[in-house]
């Protein structure tokens, strides 16, 4: 029987940057709509059980109720049983009830900090990020269908990380110990209260590492991106320094695409590059916060010793891509393989 798991983040794509830039927006009406396409998709495929993370817009029994409603469900949703918290806690906590259950592939609907959450408890379930959130770099824009597809052709596949890239992910300890991991971006800035968890004013940003970045990013791993294009593929990540106030004749100034829309102005100190498992220290001079994948996270005090490692121990993400043409070499949408699996 081939399962697969779906976490929908009914917050994702309503923090600050919303108000201060000009980002699309994705209800939760849509956000059902999508996933009742990724299970239409999914069980056309052969998936027979379809788990859902419990959430405050309560997705998964829209999904189920709909579905039902006009007679194409075929497959079983279940929604997980334990009691929300309102919060990416229940992304952590669904995802490693997921992984328990080895559903074949987990679908991840939101930004960079809900494929973070998610990627905090996923060790070997196959991952595809969807594009629901704010600043979305590691999630990308997919139709329903082609993810369901995906999903499912994964699920079914005898070797799924075949069709997988073995992520990097930074990994953050303060004074020796692991805080908590990102994948794309640690931003150390002056912020000293979390607040509005999402950052968004670059006067604030005082270093920036990244396990990848590209100029056609949107969000602060763009601004090591106007410098160095580093890609998902390359065993080693990147850092800048920012401008802490004083000029020097070897500051760089770049435009970079922070935001939706804004395309702000950096002062850039300092760049260099980050090998794989060699860990970047620095002391911390003055009071401030931790940022990871665009959310404060992590306080930090004068004294503290801060290491930042770039290492291949995130997710396997699923390259829809690959993945679907793998199906059609393994004959998944021929109907004589429909009847051979069930």
């Amino acid at each position: 029987m081939a399962s697969i798991g779906i976490i929908a983040n009914p917050a994702s794509g309503k923090d600050i940057r919303r108000l201060v830039s000009y980002a699309t927006t994705i209800d939760n009406n849509e956000k059902v709509n999508i996933c009742k396409r990724i299970v239409l998709a999914a069980q056309a495929l052969g998936v027979n059980e379809i788990f859902f993370m419990p959430d405050t817009f309560m997705i998964g029994y829209a999904v189920l109720d709909s579905l039902e409603s006009d007679r194409v469900l075929c497959s079983k949703i279940s929604v997980l049983d334990f009691e929300i918290e309102a919060g990416l806690a229940d992304t952590v906590r669904s995802a490693k009830l997921m992984e328990e259950l080895k559903v074949g592939c987990i679908i991840v609907l939101g930004g960079d900090g809900t494929s973070r959450a998610a990627a905090k408890s996923i060790c070997t379930t196959p991952m595809i990020s969807v594009s629901t959130g704010t600043n979305n770099v590691y999630p990308t824009m997919m139709e329903g269908t082609v993810v369901g597809m995906a999903a499912a052709a994964v699920a079914l596949m005898e070797d799924p990380y075949s069709c997988c890239i073995h992520d990097k992910r930074l990994e953050i300890s303060i004074n020796g110990f692991l805080r908590d991991i990102a994948l794309i971006d640690g931003v150390l800035s002056d912020d000293l209260f979390a607040g509005a968890k999402a950052i968004w004013d670059p006067c604030s940003l005082r270093f920036i590492a990244v396990s990848r970045c590209h100029p056609a990013t949107i969000g602060f791993s763009s601004v090591a991106g106007a410098i160095n294009v580093v890609e998902d593929t390359d065993d080693y990540g990147f850092a800048v320094t920012l401008n802490s106030g004083i000029s020097k004749s070897s500051d760089r100034i770049v435009r970079a695409p922070i935001a939706a829309g804004v395309i702000a102005p950096v002062v850039v100190s300092n760049a260099e590059r980050l090998d794989l498992d060699k860990p970047y220290e620095f002391e911390i001079i003055r009071p401030g916060m931790i940022a990871l994948d665009g959310e404060r996270e992590l306080r930090v005090n004068p004294g503290d010793i801060v290491s930042i490692n770039v290492s291949r121990n995130g997710p396997y993400r699923v390259n829809t891509r690959k993945a679907l043409e793998l199906a059609v070499q393994l004959g998944m949408f021929e109907d004589k393989y429909a009847e051979r699996i069930n």
